[in-house]
């Protein structure tokens, strides 16, 4: 249990950092001159990840719930 809960702090870090990135990564771009394309395809990345991850922590918590 303990090592699950330092795997989803770690992983919480990562997601912390990517949206920080997709956030801050535009700003940066735009700057440079990159197209608005790219910006867009990283945020609904970004989207589909977090949703991903969701339904699968949805599904982990269910199946420990009908364990206990």
């Amino acid at each position: 249990m303990r090592d699950t809960r330092n795997f989803f702090r770690i992983a919480g870090m990562i997601l912390l950092g990517i949206f920080v990135l997709a956030v801050v990564l535009p700003l940066a771009l735009k700057v440079v001159g990159i197209t608005l394309g790219l910006i867009i395809g990283l945020a609904i990345l970004l989207i589909k990840v977090a949703v991903t991850l969701a339904i699968a922590y949805l599904v982990l918590v269910g199946i420990r719930a009908l364990l206990r």
